[in-house]
């Protein structure tokens, strides 16, 4: 049996080894190019001149940038704060309350906005905005983003939930805790694991995000994406290097983050 096994794992097929590496190099060895000649001191992409950090100087010391960063952040903060509270309410009662008619079709609309294709939903988000009359400029980038990051926050809390032994919140109950008291002092630090792991996904998400963005976003919210891809229509230089590989690096610390909290989680009694 286990020989069988053996036999019908796909990496065993001839070639499959190769291919995953192609494909592996294909993905990924463009970001190395954009890594390296982030660094380089002509101001050609292609020609290596020698190594230098004057690109990243220039970026940091440039206005519209540093608009555009805070623009993000406050953006990505603020999605990552409703957003996280909102998909640990909707998991707490999906998966610690009574069970009730329309359970399923709450985790169908929840988990919605990862399976729509994205500018789908930046088209009805914007179509939304403008029938309701809502102008608010950087808000509107807000509200879009806070609704778009549920979901990304809500698979890590969920996951952690399924794995807390439900027992616990009986136990406290028996020994006359309050609902409140059993969310404070059990039920939340054992979760936290989990919504720390799904407000990174989420923040990570938010300060990515290109498509919603540039569909709700009026004059004056420009986020680092979009400032990015407006450099772009100048030509690609070291700066944008430079810009994409903070942006690159940042995505790696939180998404590596997330990662290593939802496995301390699953470790976790």
């Amino acid at each position: 049996m286990s020989g069988r096994a053996g036999r019908t794992r796909i990496g065993r097929f001839p070639g499959f080894g190769t291919i995953a590496w192609v494909c592996l190099g294909c993905l990924y060895l463009p970001i190395l190019i954009l890594v390296v000649f982030s660094f380089n001191a002509n101001r050609a992409v292609t020609i290596w001149s020698g190594f230098s950090v004057d690109w990243y100087l220039r970026a940091a010391e440039n206005d519209g940038l540093q608009q555009a960063a805070v623009n993000s952040l406050i953006v990505a903060v603020i999605a990552t704060l409703v957003a996280t509270a909102m998909a640990t309410g909707i998991a707490l009662a999906t998966s610690r309350g009574p069970v009730f008619r329309g359970t399923t079709a709450i985790l169908a609309v929840v988990s919605m906005p990862m399976m729509i294709p994205e500018i789908v939903i930046a088209v009805g988000t914007l179509s939304f905005f403008v029938l309701a009359g809502i102008k608010l400029g950087l808000g509107n980038v807000i509200i879009a983003h806070c609704v778009f990051c549920i979901p990304f926050a809500y698979l890590p809390i969920r996951a952690r939930l399924q794995v807390m032994d439900p027992r616990l919140d009986e136990v406290a109950r028996d020994l006359y805790a309050s609902s409140w008291n059993t969310f404070r002092l059990i039920t939340f630090p054992l979760l936290l694991p989990g919504i720390l792991s799904g407000a990174m996904l989420a923040f990570i998400i938010s300060l990515d995000d290109y498509i919603i963005t540039a569909m709700v976003g009026g004059a004056g919210t420009s986020t680092l994406p979009i400032y990015v891809y407006t450099m772009l229509r100048l030509g690609v230089t070291p700066e944008i290097n430079a810009i994409s590989t903070v942006l690159l690096a940042v995505s790696v610390v939180f998404v590596s983050g997330s990662y290593f909290l939802g496995r301390k989680g699953k470790s976790s009694p």
